[in-house]
C-alpha cells in the first residue's frame, strides 16, 4: 500500500464539537421485540485453508452465501477462490483467476455479485505496467455457478498504466451489472501519482450487460480520495453511490451520487465532519439499502478524535439524517460493514487497544434511535493492516461475519454465525 501518504488510523484525545445524535440506551433484556433479545455467537467453520485474506462475502437472490478471498501458499502464484454456502458448504472452493499479475492489497480487493438472471459477476485487480500502482479492473461472468467464466474484461478503456481500483458493484437489471471505481487516468502515471504529481484521481461508473459490453460510461467525481473504499446499493429510486471526497483545502468526508438511469447526480455530502486530511486514511464508507431506506457508515477522525458515525436517508440518499456516533475514541479502527433486513441495521468494525483488535458488532432499530444490542464478536490474532476488512451478510434472520486473522505472519480467515434467540 502507500506508505509515505496513507494511514490507517488517527489518534487524539479533543473532544468533537459537531452536529450529531447519541443514540437512546439499549433496551433491557426481555423487551418484547425480537430485535432487541440478546444474540448466540456460534463459529462458523470455513473452506478456506491458511494463507486466505482479502475476504468478501453476498447474499444471492436464491439465499446463497458467497464467500470469496485470495489464497497465498508458499511457493504458489496467488489465487482468486470462492465457495458457496447454504446449510452445508456446497463443494470444495473453487479457482477463478490465477497469476503472477494479480494486484494483491490489503484494503482493494475483489468482490463477487449475483444478478436475478442467475449469472455471478466477479472483480480482481491485475497489475498493467512495470510500475508499483499500475493496475486495471478486471471483471468477468459466470453463467453455471461459478465452474466455467468468460475471458475478462477490463472495467474501463482508458489504456493508461496508473492506479483503478476499490470497486463496488451492484446488479443493475436483471441481467446487468453496475460498477464504480476509483479512477487515476488523469493522475499521470502508476508509479508517482501518490506523490503529488499529475490530477486527481476520480470516481466513474458504468454498467455491463450480459456480454460484458461496457455502456453509460461516466465520471461521477473529478477529485476523490486515492485509496478509500467505494460502495453501492440499489435504491427504489436508483443505484446509490458512497465514497470519499477529497476537496482542494485536503476534506475528505463521505460523499453520495444517485443515478436516475440515464445520468448522476451532483454529489451530496451524507455529513459534513469537515475532516481534514493531507493523506489517504485507507478506510472508506459502507452502505446498505432498501427501497427508500438507506444507511451509511463511515470512519472520521475530525477534530483529532476518531470516531464510527451511522446515518439514514429515509428518501434514497437525496438526504440525510443527522448521524449516529456508534463508538468515538482512540481505539476506533473502522473498516466498517453495515446491513439492513427491513427492521434492524447491523453494523461490524474493528477497534484496536494496547491488548490488540478486536471486532465488535451493534443492532439498531430502523429509524437509528435505539441500540438494540452491542457484542464482542472476537479478539483477533495479528494488529495492523493485515487483519484487513471484516465482512458482514444477513440470511435468515442473523447474521454471517467472516475476518481475517494473522498468525506466525500468516493470514487466515474466521467465521461466524450471530443469532437472534
Amino acid at each position: 500500500m502507500k506508505t509515505t501518504l496513507c494511514i490507517s488510523m488517527l489518534s487524539g484525545v479533543l473532544l468533537l464539537a459537531a452536529c450529531q445524535r447519541e443514540p437512546a440506551p439499549m433496551p433491557a433484556t426481555g423487551d418484547a421485540t425480537t430485535a432487541s433479545r440478546p444474540s448466540t455467537i456460534t463459529d462458523w467453520p470455513l473452506p478456506s485453508t491458511t494463507g486466505a485474506a482479502q475476504p468478501d462475502l453476498i447474499v444471492t437472490p436464491d439465499g446463497r452465501l458467497l464467500l470469496s478471498w485470495i489464497s497465498a501458499q508458499p511457493g504458489r502464484r496467488h489465487a482468486l477462490q470462492f465457495a458457496a454456502y447454504t446449510d452445508t458448504w456446497q463443494s470444495a472452493p473453487k479457482t477463478i483467476a490465477v497469476g503472477q499479475s494479480l494486484f494483491v492489497n490489503w484494503a482493494d480487493t475483489p468482490h463477487l455479485a449475483a444478478t436475478d438472471d442467475g449469472a455471478l459477476w466477479v472483480h480482481w485487480l491485475q497489475k498493467s505496467a512495470d510500475k508499483p500502482y499500475a493496475y486495471d479492473v478486471l471483471l468477468t461472468r459466470s453463467i453455471n455457478q461459478g465452474l466455467n467464466w468468460s475471458p475478462p474484461t477490463r472495467g474501463h478503456d482508458d489504456g493508461t498504466t496508473t492506479e483503478h481500483g476499490f470497486v463496488s458493484m451492484w446488479p443493475a437489471s436483471r441481467d446487468t451489472l453496475g460498477i464504480a471505481w476509483l479512477d487515476g487516468r488523469n493522475t499521470g502515471g502508476g508509479d508517482h501519482a501518490q506523490a503529488g504529481h499529475g490530477g486527481a484521481m476520480t470516481l466513474r461508473a458504468a454498467t455491463f450487460n450480459s456480454l460484458l459490453q461496457r455502456t453509460q460510461d461516466a465520471e461521477l467525481d473529478a477529485s476523490t480520495c486515492d485509496c478509500c473504499q467505494t460502495d453501492a446499493a440499489m435504491t427504489s429510486k436508483g443505484a446509490l453511490v458512497v465514497y470519499r471526497d477529497r476537496t482542494t483545502d485536503e476534506v475528505r468526508d463521505i460523499y453520495a451520487t444517485r443515478s436516475d438511469g440515464q445520468a448522476w447526480s451532483a454529489p451530496k455530502v451524507v455529513h459534513a465532519d469537515n475532516w481534514t486530511m493531507p493523506a489517504c486514511p485507507v478506510n472508506g464508507p459502507s452502505m446498505a439499502a432498501q427501497g427508500v431506506n438507506v444507511y451509511v457508515a463511515w470512519y472520521t477522525a475530525a477534530g483529532n478524535t476518531p470516531i464510527l458515525r451511522i446515518a439514514r436517508s429515509a428518501d434514497a440518499g437525496t438526504t440525510f439524517a443527522a448521524p449516529v456516533d456508534v463508538q468515538r475514541g482512540v481505539d476506533v479502527q473502522g473498516r466498517v460493514d453495515v446491513a439492513f433486513d427491513g427492521q434492524q441495521v447491523w453494523v461490524i468494525w474493528l477497534s484496536e487497544s494496547d491488548a490488540g483488535q478486536s471486532l465488535w458488532l451493534a443492532r439498531y432499530s430502523a429509524d437509528l434511535s435505539r441500540q438494540l444490542e452491542r457484542i464482542e464478536i472476537a479478539k483477533l490474532q495479528g494488529r495492523g493492516r493485515g487483519t484487513g476488512f471484516p465482512q458482514l451478510a444477513l440470511r435468515d434472520g442473523g447474521a454471517w461475519l467472516v475476518w481475517t486473522e494473522v498468525l506466525n505472519s500468516q493470514p487466515r480467515l474466521r467465521g461466524a454465525h450471530v443469532r437472534l434467540q
